[in-house]
């Protein structure tokens, strides 16, 4: 869904790991200003929430699962909950997640990597 999408960083460039961290960092601890990529953190945040709002209207009988990434869902747990947003980003592996309880936005449970293993290999068998 449109609006769910990760931080705009379409004009970012490859970065070394502890550079872009050291750019996350910046960009989750100075919200206001373009320190990264395309939109501020707020810009990301506020969009994010936006359709957030929207999803919950929609099915506010349901229970709700958004699939995103790692950036705007630090920014929107943070929002709700009021947590260091940065500190949860760098606590997430891939993929991992949050749940949160609604309407009282609170943190149910954060899966900080799910252990992903290889299916099976067939076995190999000759013949003809």
């Amino acid at each position: 869904m449109d609006g769910l999408h990760e931080h705009d960083r379409s004009n970012t460039p490859w970065l070394a790991s502890e550079e872009f961290e050291s750019a996350v960092a910046a960009f989750f601890h100075r919200p206001s200003e373009l320190v990264l990529g395309c939109e501020t953190a707020q810009q990301a945040s506020e969009r994010f929430a936006r359709t957030m709002a929207k999803v919950t209207r929609w099915y506010v009988e349901q229970n709700v699962v958004v699939f995103t990434h790692g950036t705007v869902l630090s920014l929107d747990v943070a929002r709700a909950t009021g947590i260091e947003p940065f500190a949860l980003w760098k606590r997430l592996g891939l993929p991992s997640f949050v749940v949160l309880t609604l309407p009282q936005c609170k943190i149910s449970r954060v899966v900080e990597k799910i252990a992903l293993t290889p299916p099976a290999a067939a076995p190999v068998t000759g013949g003809r």
